[in-house]
């Protein structure tokens, strides 16, 4: 099945990619979750005149990109949560709940999709998180995490 993607999906693409995948991946998978839509070749024309905006809108934004590395390495983000005594979180640290820490701590606001938790964070103490800003850009923040 040949299908125009419209998001970024690990292992297969990125938005205005023209990928070749197994119908049912296609059709179970990528179409109702409005990461893809099908082929064909007024949709191809139209997302190679999104694809070539896109490509001038990284080149300039790799700087911006690096500017916000650097801001968000800089930054002391501290997470509140609960916890019983011995130090175990009641659940673990989503990463709706690090971008929210990162924007009271003054950072820029961030998409979730981009904070890559490497392990569940279940305990309180300091840990380490990526958040993905570009294709080659990812700045990793130090998170530390204290019971309410």
């Amino acid at each position: 099945m040949k299908l125009i993607l419209t998001a970024a999906v690990e292992g297969v693409g990125i938005a205005g990619d023209i990928v070749e995948v197994k119908d049912g991946y296609g059709r179970n998978y990528l179409l109702p979750r409005n990461y893809a839509i099908s082929w064909s070749k007024g949709a191809e024309k139209q997302i190679a005149g999104i694809k070539r905006a896109r490509d001038a809108r990284d080149i300039r934004s790799a700087d911006h990109a690096a500017q916000i590395r650097t801001q968000l390495e800089e930054l002391q983000v501290t997470l509140v949560a609960r916890a019983g005594e011995s130090g175990r979180l009641f659940g673990a640290v989503t990463p709706a709940d690090v971008v929210q820490a990162v924007k009271k701590a003054g950072g820029p606001s961030l998409d979730k999709r981009g904070v890559v938790i490497a392990k569940p964070i279940k305990l309180v103490g300091k840990h380490t998180v990526g958040i993905k800003l570009t294709a080659g850009i990812t700045a990793h923040i130090e998170l530390e995490v204290a019971t309410a």
